[in-house]
């Protein structure tokens, strides 16, 4: 097991199940305590629980929706009530809306907005307000900020779109305080959600250059890897299997 991540504390929004999931375990692996949030499944958040437990590190979860403003910044607060610091923001908790543009609901457009868009802003906004030198904001964006394979994907793309701006500008703003900010694009990726052998999966698969869906795992291995990393900021990368190419 490596431990680059040994003494530090990391907070994944929407770390109970899927990518979420996976990046907890894949923090806790490196070294890291941590807290993740979750909105229905406190079953599969308590087992996330005790699978880092079970690697000896300490985790916690807390029920926050990043819908509701007031919990959106207060998970970061209650890390580090929980874990006595924060050190890595992971902001992964997102919902996804697609159908046609005519078709959409007022109500979706204000809940994806409210997730994915301001959700991560406040987020973002609270953990800078506690992260020393060396401290990380990492964001999952989405590969469809790079290319709309379709129809039905335009307030999905739009919320994942402005992540992108936002990653720039904390960068630029948090830059002078050692802290670095950066953007994971993920492709196709085989989560419970759109699961691999789902009915849309071989064209989703298709569209990219491996011709394959992602795991869980490949993505979390990309975010432990700018948890660590020092003289990466403000950048996009992707894990798409060249969906983008």
């Amino acid at each position: 097991m490596t431990t680059t991540l040994n003494g530090k504390v990391a907070l994944v929004t929407g770390g109970s199940r899927g990518i979420g999931a996976a990046t907890v375990l894949r923090l806790a692996r490196e070294g890291a305590d941590v807290a993740l949030t979750y909105v229905n499944d406190k079953e599969g958040a308590a087992d996330v629980v005790r699978a880092v437990e079970a690697l000896g590190r300490r985790a916690v979860a807390l029920r926050a929706d990043a819908a509701d403003a007031t919990e959106a910044a207060g998970a970061v607060e209650r890390t580090v009530e929980a874990l006595g610091g924060l050190d890595v923001l992971v902001n992964n908790a997102a919902v996804g809306v697609v159908g046609p543009l005519e078709g959409l609901a007022l109500a979706e457009v204000d809940r994806v907005l409210a997730v994915n868009v301001r959700g991560v802003f406040l987020a973002s906004q609270a953990a800078a307000a506690r992260l020393g030198p060396g401290g990380r904001i990492i964001t999952v964006g989405s590969c469809m900020t790079q290319r709309v394979p379709g129809p039905g994907g335009s307030l999905y793309a739009m919320s994942k779109s402005a992540l992108i701006g936002l990653t720039k500008a904390l960068a630029r703003e948090l830059g002078g305080r050692g802290i670095t900010a950066n953007i994971v694009h993920p492709g196709p990726t085989d989560t419970d959600m759109n699961p691999a052998d789902g009915p849309y999966a071989s064209d989703q698969a298709a569209m990219t250059a491996l011709g394959r869906f992602g795991t869980a795992d490949e993505v979390a291995e990309m975010v432990a890897y700018l948890a660590g990393a020092d003289y990466v900021t403000g950048a996009e990368l992707s894990v798409d299997g060249g969906h983008a190419a």
